[in-house]
C-alpha cells in the first residue's frame, strides 16, 4: 500500500561489482598484508636466524624465558648456557631471543662486582 513499484523493483535493480573491480580489490587487501604482515615477520625471522648462527661461545645472550647466560657449549640445535658458576642450562638454539651488545656485558660484569663488594661489607 505504502510501498510504490519503484521501490519494490529497486533490489532487482542493483548490479553487483564486475569481476574485475572484485578482483582489483583483492588484490589491493593481498597487497597491503603482504607489506604490512608477511614481509616484516620474515625479515624478523631472518635477522633472528642470523643472530642464531652467529653465536659463539662466551657470548652474552637472553633466553625467551627471561634467563640472562653465557653461552658454554653449542652443540647442532642445542646450546649450553652458563647462569652461575658451574651451573649450566641446555637450550634449543631458537630460545635465544636476543644477544647483549659488548657495553651490556661490561655493565653486568660490574654489577657483578659492585654486588660482591657490597655483600663483603655486611
Amino acid at each position: 500500500m505504502f510501498i510504490t513499484d519503484a521501490y519494490a523493483a529497486a533490489p532487482a535493480m542493483i548490479e553487483s561489482g564486475s569481476l574485475a573491480g572484485t578482483l582489483m580489490q583483492l588484490a589491493l587487501i593481498l597487497l597491503i598484508f603482504y607489506f604490512l604482515l608477511i614481509r616484516p615477520m620474515k625479515k624478523r625471522e631472518q635477522a633472528h636466524n642470523a643472530m642464531v648462527e652467529a653465536l659463539k661461545i662466551g657470548d652474552k645472550v637472553l633466553t625467551n624465558g627471561g634467563i640472562y647466560g653465557t653461552v658454554a657449549k653449542i652443540d647442532g640445535l642445542k646450546i649450553s648456557l652458563e647462569v652461575a658458576p658451574d651451573v649450566n642450562i641446555v637450550f634449543d638454539r631458537m630460545a635465544i631471543s636476543a644477544v647483549l651488545p659488548a657495553e651490556e656485558k661490561k655493565s653486568v660484569a660490574k654489577s657483578k662486582k659492585t654486588n660482591n663488594k657490597n655483600k663483603g661489607t655486611k
